[in-house]
């Protein structure tokens, strides 16, 4: 809804409708009161009312939410120089410049900021020409209406507007002067050298002198300016429009779904410039497709493709455009559990992130990738030829073609992916290849696959014997032999970890190794918590400087236990 709400603001703000730029921006700051963009864009919105206090005042608000986006730092010049603070504008833009050297709109406001501040005061007659109220006033008055006709004049005029201080290279031409007393509400005479000596050459003002003139009718209202009329329809027309889509809305909740599209076409025939109606209405048809399956999805397809082309048409904001290509990615994803056809549904979802990367349109693509993988596998599932893939590996593996023979095992895993046999022969091949950390996640896979699969707890006790984790090898084959009592294998590595862990008891290590073993141990995070535990630290203390406190301490299992991991690690020889 503050997307929305954001987008009408943009809109607004792209015709030149200021007012309702800012009120459109409010209402999206009151649902999201700590999006900075938002605080900026009604900054800007006041600043074309030439309201500086409250553009001042969003600016700083923007800067404040996020003082590290250097547009916040041109909103914020722009307001001070509005008012006239020149050295605050050189500051904030200056500040802008810091986080982003390149930036051109930072450039030229400083640049303009330097050149007021050493510029001369500005006209005392420049408010007369802000805004568009001088061309009501011109219009609205009969001396001055017949000037509006007449290019040179309304030059100047513009002028005067960019510039107050050119005012007075035009100060000669009377129809300016005559300009300026109907702005100025007040009167001008001009005195020649026939009228008194020592007239002045230049007009004297002469401000709020009676004159008795004759009562003449009142001039009739002039008729509205062929702009200003259409504005004013286009303006009652969106207004109508809205309407239409809040009753839709509110039919929508209802789930009274043909009322709403009712309400939400209509909407679409009065106001074709708000793509927002035609992503609504293929909402409607998307919820309706639940009951009416492949139908209504058609529906809501053809409206997000309308909304997409016109919104482009209308350089609308690229927001609007992402959420009518995610819709329609819904609802192809919707078909696809028909067609089993996913490839259109990431493709629709890839391009709204190119729109604009929202976090669900990049959820719903993740799982539409998913989902046609998985669809991929249950295509390929074939466990027949996984046998075969398997035993061909296994002819490898005796040739000691360990490359060739995880090729076949990965091959057997993509056909039966619940064969444990097919991962246990491959974390084989990897620990014969040198790759333990392959060989490590192949083992694991197969005793999660199945936990009383002998084969699985003996691949990883290896795997980790190789990798000289005496301790964890050891847990493994332990927790193998509670499935498999008399396992051979398993009671050989039990006994290899032994022989380990007691070489490093009886300190038999060579230089080399218990410099490997202390090397590896240090980086076991176990290892470490150990180590910094103060109640250790007194332990080991203890085992050094008192013989009877250490006594006590070994009485203790869990500290016993934590002691036997530093010895088999290194860090701690007996003696």
């Amino acid at each position: 809804m503050a997307d929305e709400a954001k987008a009408k603001g943009n809109a607004a703000f792209s015709s030149g409708d200021f007012a309702s730029a800012v009120t459109h921006f409010t209402d999206a700051i009151n649902l999201a009161p700590t999006n900075h963009v938002l605080f900026s864009n009604r900054s800007a919105a006041h600043a074309s009312l030439h309201h500086y206090e409250e553009a001042l005042s969003d600016a700083k608000k923007t800067v404040e939410l996020k003082p590290d986006w250097a547009k916040g730092y041109s909103r914020l010049g722009a307001a001070h120089l509005g008012l006239n603070h020149h050295e605050e504008a050189v500051e904030a833009y200056s500040k802008g410049l810091e986080i982003d050297p390149s930036n051109e709109a930072l450039k030229s406001g400083l640049a303009d900021a330097s050149r007021s501040r050493a510029a001369p005061p500005p006209n005392p007659f420049g408010d007369a020409f802000k805004g568009p109220e001088m061309w009501a006033k011109l219009t609205a008055d009969p001396s001055t209406r017949g000037f509006l006709k007449q290019p040179d004049f309304v030059n100047m005029m513009q002028e005067i507007q960019r510039n107050p201080s050119s005012l007075n290279l035009y100060l000669k031409d009377q129809r300016v002067m005559q300009s300026l007393g109907v702005l100025l509400n007040v009167q001008f005479r001009t005195q020649t050298g026939d009228e008194a000596e020592g007239a002045q050459e230049e007009d004297e003002m002469v401000v709020n002198e009676p004159v008795v003139e004759k009562k003449r009718e009142p001039e009739p209202e002039p008729e509205p300016e062929p702009e200003v009329a259409e504005e004013k329809e286009k303006k009652e027309r969106r207004e109508k429009a809205l309407k239409e889509k809040e009753m839709g809305n509110a039919a929508y909740k209802k789930k009274d779904f043909e009322t709403a599209i009712k309400h939400y076409s209509t909407a679409m025939e009065i106001d074709d410039e708000d793509i927002s109606f035609i992503t609504n209405r293929a909402a409607v048809h998307l919820e309706m497709g639940k009951y009416d399956e492949c139908i209504k999805y058609d529906e809501c397809i053809k409206d997000c493709d309308k909304a997409v082309e016109r919104g482009r048409e209308l350089r609308s904001d690229y927001k609007m455009v992402a959420k009518a290509l995610t819709r329609k990615g819904t609802a192809l994803g919707k078909m696809a559990k028909v067609s089993k056809d996913y490839e259109p549904v990431i493709e629709t979802y890839q391009k709204a992130l190119t729109e604009h990367r929202n976090p669900d349109t990049l959820k719903r693509l993740n799982e539409a990738e998913r989902a046609k993988k998985e669809l991929e596998q249950q295509e390929y599932f074939d466990p027949a030829i996984g046998d075969e893939e398997r035993e061909k590996g296994n002819q490898f593996f005796k040739e000691q073609k360990y490359p060739d023979a995880v090729r076949h095992y990965t091959e057997a895993i993509k056909r039966n992916p619940k064969d444990p046999r097919a991962y246990s022969n491959r974390a084989a091949c990897y620990t014969k290849l040198g790759a333990m950390p392959e060989g490590l996640k192949d083992a694991e896979k197969c005793i999660e696959l199945d936990p009383t699969f002998s084969k699985g707890y003996s691949r990883k006790g290896a795997v980790q014997f190789f990798m000289k984790e005496y301790d964890n090898a050891m847990e493994t084959y332990q927790e193998g032999l509670k499935h498999d009592p008399n396992n051979q294998e398993l009671l050989d590595g039990v006994r290899r970890c032994v022989q380990q862990i007691n070489k490093a008891n009886r300190g038999d290590l060579t230089p080399e190794e218990l410099k490997e073993r202390q090397a590896k141990g240090m980086q076991d995070p176990e290892i470490q918590n150990i180590l910094t535990d103060p109640v250790m630290r007194q332990v080991l203390s203890d085992l050094q400087e008192n013989p009877a406190a250490a006594q006590k301490h070994m009485q203790n299992p869990m500290i016993m236990n934590k002691i036997q991991k530093l010895i088999s690690s290194g860090i701690v020889q007996m003696k």
